[in-house]
């Protein structure tokens, strides 16, 4: 979690010093309500928020939704507002948006929060510019996780939650950030089943594998999937860099549009590589760009 947040830090220092000069300032709207749902006390409701940069001018503009990491138990919307700043400057309507954490709220609790994000998104498409066919997805570790089963998965898979079903959550591209990918591959790894994946599944491997593979992305991969952009750094010791190559195999493997990014020296976030973090952003912004503009 320390690296993740560093990595957002030099990320946010550098997008600052390297924002063009002149550039338009986005509307910035802070906990913009988008969903009630039941408190893990059983009585209360609790509200879900998000926070939404708008750029100027008439639009309708492209929305990337953007989703936090933290190992699904920690972190906050506020820890990507430079990302949806940034965003913002280059023409996209960009959300953060906070979900349920892990251990009061497990699987797949997150997932149905951010697709209620997007659609709820979609039925505010003339109150913020947005263009409801051109969304796209940008997610850090547990976000990354969380944004490649948006893109991957449907109605089918049971993840949509009740919220706004006029609307679709479905996203024309993924932009994953050293997602976990595979959850099952962590089953033997006692201090990761511990303190990460059973307060978010709900139990460990040896009590329920069927529920690691129901939450891991692997089984939702299908061939008409949106266009993905992968990053990891091959000196990650908290996500392997094999779940990232290994998914990004098997999308082309069934012909989906992949590019991958391996970091070389990085570890969960590249540690704080000012070269890596600009080209890792830069190749974000060109993905979105040719995915959502073009």
């Amino acid at each position: 979690m320390k690296t993740l947040l560093s990595f957002l830090t030099l990320v946010a220092f550098l997008l600052h010093t390297s924002s063009s000069i002149g550039a338009e300032k986005p509307r910035i709207e802070l906990d913009i309500p988008y969903a009630k749902v039941p408190h893990s006390n059983g009585k209360d409701e609790k509200e879900l928020k998000l926070d939404l940069a708008i750029p100027e001018g008439k639009g309708p503009f492209p929305l990337v939704v953007v989703v936090h990491g933290g190992a699904w138990r920690m972190g906050n919307k506020k820890d990507v507002r430079s990302w949806i700043s940034l965003l913002a400057e280059q023409g996209f309507v960009a959300a953060s948006v906070s979900y349920r954490l892990a251990p009061d709220y497990v699987f797949p609790a997150q997932i149905e929060d951010v697709k209620t994000a997007v659609r709820f998104l979609r039925t505010q498409k003339a109150k913020y510019k947005i263009d409801p066919d051109k969304v796209g997805a940008l997610g850090f570790s547990a976000g990354g996780h969380l944004v490649a089963l948006l893109g991957l998965t449907d109605a089918k898979a049971g993840f949509e939650g009740k919220l706004y079903p006029e609307e679709s959550s479905a996203v024309q591209c993924v932009v994953d950030f050293f997602g976990p990918i595979d959850l099952t591959e962590f089953g033997k790894d006692e201090t990761a089943q511990r303190s990460l994946l059973a307060p978010f599944i709900g139990a460990k491997y040896s009590e329920k594998p069927e529920l690691h593979l129901k939450a891991s992305v692997t089984p939702y991969i299908h061939k008409k999937a949106p266009p993905f952009l992968i990053l990891h750094g091959d000196k990650d010791w908290i996500v392997p860099v094999s779940q990232s190559q290994n998914f990004a195999k098997k999308l082309k493997e069934v012909g989906v549009e992949v590019e991958y990014l391996e970091i070389r020296g990085g570890g969960h976030g590249w540690d704080g590589i000012p070269q890596e973090t600009l080209k890792s952003t830069k190749a974000t912004l060109e993905f979105f760009t040719k995915h959502l503009k073009k």
